[in-house]
């Protein structure tokens, strides 16, 4: 038996803003004598939207009313209703994550987006949504090559290493095609604070190829110390604050692969002034760099590969053996708090001023002891509404077993087969075909 799913992708990014619309299927893949068992099997783009110049009130204010009126006419054309919607992801990112409004644009879209994440996207996450929007964990996994995908955006690259088909490492460099902008006159609008030191260009004189196309090569050549293609240190000055790690360059030979907005200039023929800004400069810089010497690809989807990411990938399944009890779904903007040893419990739980998720591994082939002595040890954080996420197949009846510890009215959510990263949180929406949709994600708002 199987369900389809209707899910949105919304990317509200440096420079663009766009929609896609995908079908999800559903599937039971265990057979009729056991547990069922959840899968998505199939992702299906069925409407994507035109592209828009992300709508600023300011240099500094995303226009959130401009955005909404984007989403209604997006959600006519696509033919949908909020509804009708079942799950996604509105997502905002690169350097428009960082506005003074980024909570303000998240409340104004937040009753668009149905049951799912609405959340600004952290550039561990976004990394992710792009190598797999763009094809590049696919590529990887087909081909068997280690990848470094850079999806280069307006104001941000974001890196993820991939090696048979997994994400092993991400990354984000300040580098993008909106670090400099440009008015119909040719005067200089606009220069990020993050080239102090790496150029002399000011707000207010001409834009200048022969100048502007040296910022680019110096941030191509950030990109190639990315991909350990040379040694200079400006990919160290340019690391992004938000990023959880420190980016290191591959140690192996690796196929560099390119999706975001300026990946599209990269094998382009466009006038340098046509955007206004330095993508069609930088997308001719690493098109002459050592990035583009060796092998290299464009993603099968290059503008909307994160947007293609969040719409399709940023969905997962719970395991469907699960208890909920007393608690109202969906819930969003998880906090979670890892715990190893469950003799940690006490101490980690009450610290929280509002719910958050309980991260513990769980038990393999735990005994009906093993469960009773868990649920025991849990039931004593006095944290309401109890949430717990495992990743061992045990939910429902660790949370049976609490339901016995606990008053009758007790708020529970037990779920299981989920692996939670560090500094992540958890939207949990509601259950479908006795699974529950969650998607992990990183938050940034500044």
């Amino acid at each position: 038996m199987s369900e389809r799913l209707t899910s949105v992708g919304l990317d509200v990014g440096t420079t663009s803003t766009q929609l896609v619309v995908s079908k999800l299927t559903v599937e039971n893949r265990a057979s009729s004598f056991a547990v069922p068992d959840m899968e998505i099997t199939r992702r299906e783009v069925i409407y994507k939207s035109p592209v828009y110049f992300t709508p600023l009130l300011t240099g500094t204010l995303v226009d959130g009313g401009r955005i909404r009126e984007i989403v209604e006419r997006e959600y006519r054309a696509a033919g949908i209703t909020r509804e009708t919607v079942d799950t996604g992801a509105v997502i905002i990112t690169g350097e428009t994550s960082r506005k003074e409004n980024a909570r303000t644009v998240l409340a104004a879209l937040s009753d668009f987006a149905g049951d799912f994440v609405v959340a600004t996207a952290g550039p561990d996450l976004e990394s992710v949504l792009a190598a797999k929007g763009a094809g590049a964990v696919a590529f990887s996994e087909r081909t068997g090559k280690t990848v470094l995908h850079m999806d280069i955006g307006g104001g941000t690259s974001n890196l993820a290493l991939i090696r048979d088909g997994r994400i092993i490492r991400t990354g984000c460099l300040n580098v993008g095609g909106r670090l400099i902008k440009f008015d119909e006159e040719g005067i200089i609008t606009y220069v990020s604070p993050v080239l102090t030191g790496l150029c002399n260009v000011k707000v207010g004189e001409p834009a200048q190829e022969d100048r502007l196309a040296e910022v680019a090569r110096i941030l191509a050549g950030a990109l190639e110390s990315a991909a350990g293609r040379n040694s200079c240190g400006v990919a160290d000055a340019l690391q992004t604050e938000e990023a959880e790690n420190r980016w290191r360059a591959p140690e192996e030979a690796v196929t560099v692969s390119f999706s975001g907005g300026v990946a599209d200039c990269i094998e382009g023929t466009g006038d340098w002034r046509q955007f206004g800004d330095l993508g069609v400069l930088l997308g001719r810089a690493i098109r002459e760099s050592r990035l583009c010497s060796g092998d290299y690809v464009l993603g099968t989807e290059t503008i909307r590969a994160t947007v293609i990411g969040a719409g399709c990938h940023s969905a997962q399944l719970s395991g469907s053996t699960v208890f909920c009890q007393n608690v109202q779904l969906p819930l969003k903007n998880l906090p979670v708090v890892h715990v190893d040893d469950l003799a940690e419990w006490d101490r980690s739980a009450g610290q929280e001023e509002e719910p958050a998720v309980l991260a513990w591994p769980g038990i393999t082939s735990a005994s009906y002891g093993q469960i009773r002595e868990a649920a025991r040890t849990i039931a004593t954080g006095n944290r309401e509404p109890l949430l717990i996420c495992l990743e061992q197949d045990m939910a429902k009846a660790l949370g049976q077993a609490l339901a016995l510890e606990l008053p009758k009215d007790a708020p529970i959510l037990c779920i299981d087969r989920v692996r939670l990263p560090e500094g992540s949180y958890l939207d949990i929406g509601n259950p479908t075909m006795d699974a529950f949709p969650v998607v992990v994600k990183t938050l940034v708002l500044r």
